[in-house]
């Protein structure tokens, strides 16, 4: 019974068995790939790459589940004690994509303190907020989300739910920044604040799935000669891209975090 199940989505599967849910939440796996809950039950199990033991344990839970029509309290964990993570090794593109999180992150990490100090008033205050705009279009997206979109998907069924998922989360932190230049030629520094603050906690959660779990996935996928191409493609994007660009993105974030920490060290004085 639980087979003919991991061919349908994970939210109808949860709908009918709620026990489910708690199962995969204690193998740390909380659907976050399929945003829009429309994952098939067994591609998050296969994004997750489980030890075989804990999949078997894990399907064993589910059966125990399903094929009692959900009428069973969630089984206790059975986890392999040498069903520990290892410290990921990616392949070289793919490490490429998680090093140039690091800088986004950095920037995610300011945007709370920089909503504090919002100043639409002042052409230096509207400044660092277009500053902050050309960040997330020059590197987080027309440098980094374009790597993905463009190269690294390609490799994969576009029309799957998982990267219909992290597409769709792109579009939607477009949208944010669509809204705070909206808002800035209102001058409206309440709804700055807020797109900037979603579109932080949108890309925190993005990151984390893609570190954590796209990636690793994918490089499970690829064989090494597609590594080999991914890597003189994205050789490729960093030939064209403006140096200055990077620079300057890179600039910003430096400058913004040396700003808020002389603020703390005024407020501590």
């Amino acid at each position: 019974m639980l087979q003919e199940y991991m061919n349908k989505g994970i939210k109808d599967v949860i709908s009918k068995f709620p026990a489910v849910a708690d199962i995969l939440e204690q193998y740390n796996i909380g659907c976050a790939v399929c945003t829009e809950g429309s994952c098939l039950l067994k591609d998050i199990v296969d994004v997750h790459n489980l030890s075989p033991e804990d999949e078997r344990a894990l399907m064993a839970q589910m059966a125990e589940v399903i094929d009692s029509g959900g009428r069973t309290e969630t089984p206790a964990v059975k986890r392999s004690p040498q069903a520990t993570p290892k410290q990921t090794q990616y392949s070289p593109p793919l490490r490429q994509l998680v090093d140039e999180h690091i800088l986004i992150k950095r920037w995610l990490a300011l945007i709370p303190k920089s909503v504090e100090n919002l100043d639409v008033e002042s052409e230096e205050g509207r400044g660092t907020i277009l500053a902050a705009v050309d960040f997330i279009r020059s590197y987080a997206d027309k440098y980094h989300h374009a790597k993905e979109e463009d190269i690294l998907f390609k490799y994969f069924d576009e029309d799957s739910d998982i990267l219909r998922a992290m597409c769709a989360d792109h579009e939607k932190g477009r949208s944010h920044v669509r809204a705070v230049l909206e808002a800035l030629e209102r001058r409206d520094r309440d709804a700055i604040a807020e797109h900037l603050s979603a579109y932080g906690e949108l890309l925190a959660g993005h990151i984390l799935k893609e570190d954590e779990i796209l990636y690793r996935w994918m490089d499970r996928n690829l064989s090494m000669a597609q590594v080999g191409e991914l890597f003189s493609k994205f050789a490729e994007v960093e030939d064209r891209m403006d140096k200055n660009v990077i620079n300057r993105c890179r600039a910003f974030v430096v400058k913004l975090e040396e700003q808020l920490q002389e603020s703390r060290e005024k407020v501590a004085r």
